[in-house]
């Protein structure tokens, strides 16, 4: 099957083929004729099996036919992160590039006055991630009323990032006669609630089972003590054929001192989280992908949808906490039929999130051979305090050889200690007998090293280390007995 086959217009097809894209992916061949259809969709697909195009391709010759009015637009994307909008954005100017469709990006991070600039000379196909769109909602800057084509990507990241409110809120403002998409790689009960909600007769497309990861993409789980992560990633770095990786981590103070490692270690890295100016992740993402680094250390602002060809490899530093983030994150390899390679560091802490992970997605990740199973040899774990002398675990692996025992010397015979008295017949304390072992105190010989003792009456007037000056004098006064 070829695009030509799914119906999409000459001028589509000139695009698609000049993009070198011949035959389209199974979500694509089954997707594009029924959103031509004017039909609702429910997509569902591993991630990286081309669900953006399968409502752009559509979109773009639906919305051939018509004219856009000011604040009003005639079609909305949602999206859940500002990296996914803009790259949604890069594809409908890629693709309608023989079209006249005007274009709006409504994202955080950036100046809203041009924004607004946008929306009032009207557009065709509004991008937005749902703060911004409310923001400028509430501001009266933009009317709902005219879209006629709603798409909701990523729909399982909106419900981790909190915007499934919002999306309930948006929905109530559009039109109720409209066209609804709403893609996503897993479909939780919640989704499956907002679909029910707002979607009219959709038609259900599962080209996966919900949640599994890329068979293209190999597996491996690498276990490893936390102490020794930083020490295997750079090992790991080095001994597989790396040509592009990303390298996820849980926190984003782990992706700042992971991007400063490498970089000393002698990599070319970047980082990316959400720390960071909106202009400055574009930058960085942009420098990854022309190939000036060939490694990006990433929070999960990453995870999700990001298309990034050539990707060789995925690194997960930290097991998400998240069993979803886990096929999304591994989804930035093996993308478009390549294949890819994704590790995933597991300490004695990970064993809940790893099995998590493999109950979702159905399948028993294999452990890498190349690792050392540290976790097991030293046995990671809480590690207990002890008093006293220091334990040597290792030491009774270096003793010699058992020598026959000695016989014990015999013990002297202690003294018989006498029963005490009775309580009312016991000695007074004035009668007891006095210690004669230690001398007194005016007898014993002075110590050599020890400086004389002052005596105490005798006024110091040397500084005070802890005033650093002199003693004030109203400290001097004698007082009199």
């Amino acid at each position: 099957m070829t695009f030509a086959d799914l119906g999409l217009s000459d001028e589509l097809l000139a695009a698609v083929t000049e993009s070198g894209y011949t035959e389209p992916t199974p979500i694509q061949a089954s997707a594009i004729p029924s959103v031509l259809m004017m039909r609702d969709i429910i997509g569902i697909a591993q991630t990286g099996t081309g669900k953006t195009a399968s409502f752009v391709l559509p979109m773009i010759d639906i919305l051939a036919h018509g004219r856009s009015r000011a604040r009003m637009p005639r079609s909305l994307i949602l999206e859940p992160t500002r990296e996914l909008a803009a790259q949604v954005a890069e594809n409908f100017e890629k693709y309608g590039k023989n079209h006249k469709l005007s274009m709006a990006l409504l994202i955080g991070g950036v100046s809203m006055g041009d924004q607004m600039a946008a929306l009032e000379k009207g557009v065709d196909v509004l991008i937005a991630t749902p703060g911004r769109l409310m923001d400028l909602f509430g501001r009266g800057k933009i009317l709902l009323t005219g879209c006629s084509l709603l798409v909701i990507d990523e729909a399982d990241r909106m419900l981790d990032m909190g915007f499934i409110p919002d999306i309930e809120e948006i929905c109530t403002k559009l039109p109720p006669q409209r066209q609804t998409l709403l893609f996503s790689a897993t479909m939780p009960p919640v989704i499956k609630k907002l679909a029910d909600k707002f979607l009219s007769n959709p038609k259900t497309i599962e080209v996966a089972r919900p949640a599994t990861a890329n068979t293209n993409i190999k597996q491996w789980l690498v276990p490893v003590t936390a102490s020794k992560k930083r020490e295997k990633l750079e090992e790991l770095l080095n001994a597989v054929d790396v040509k592009t990786a990303i390298i996820f981590s849980n926190r984003k103070t782990t992706v700042r001192d992971l991007n400063k490692l490498l970089q000393r270690a002698g990599f070319r890295s970047s980082e990316i989280h959400g720390d960071m100016e909106q202009a400055q992740r574009i930058a960085e993402l942009e420098r990854f992908k022309k190939g000036e680094v060939n490694v990006l250390v990433a929070s999960d602002v990453a995870a999700r949808g990001l298309d990034i060809k050539g990707v060789s490899h995925v690194f997960n530093y930290d097991a998400p906490w998240h069993p979803d983030d886990y096929v999304h994150r591994i989804g930035r390899t093996g993308r478009a039929g390549a294949t890819g390679v994704a590790f995933t560091f597991a300490t004695a802490d990970d064993a809940e999130n790893i099995e998590n992970i493999e109950k979702l997605t159905g399948l028993k990740i294999e452990r890498f051979e190349g690792a050392i199973d540290e976790a097991h040899a030293e046995g990671e774990g809480p590690r207990k305090r002890t008093r006293g002398k220091k334990v040597e675990p290792k030491a009774a692996a270096a003793a010699p050889k058992a020598q026959p025992v000695a016989e014990p010397a015999p013990r002297e015979a202690e003294p018989v200690r006498e029963a005490p008295a009775p309580r009312g017949q016991r000695q007074p304390r004035a009668e007891r007998p006095a210690r004669e072992e230690r001398a007194p105190r005016d007898t014993r010989p002075p110590r050599d090293d020890r400086a004389p003792r002052r005596d105490r009456r005798e006024p110091d007037d040397g500084p005070d280390d802890g005033w650093n000056g002199p003693m004030p004098d109203f400290l001097m006064a004698r007082i009199p007995l």
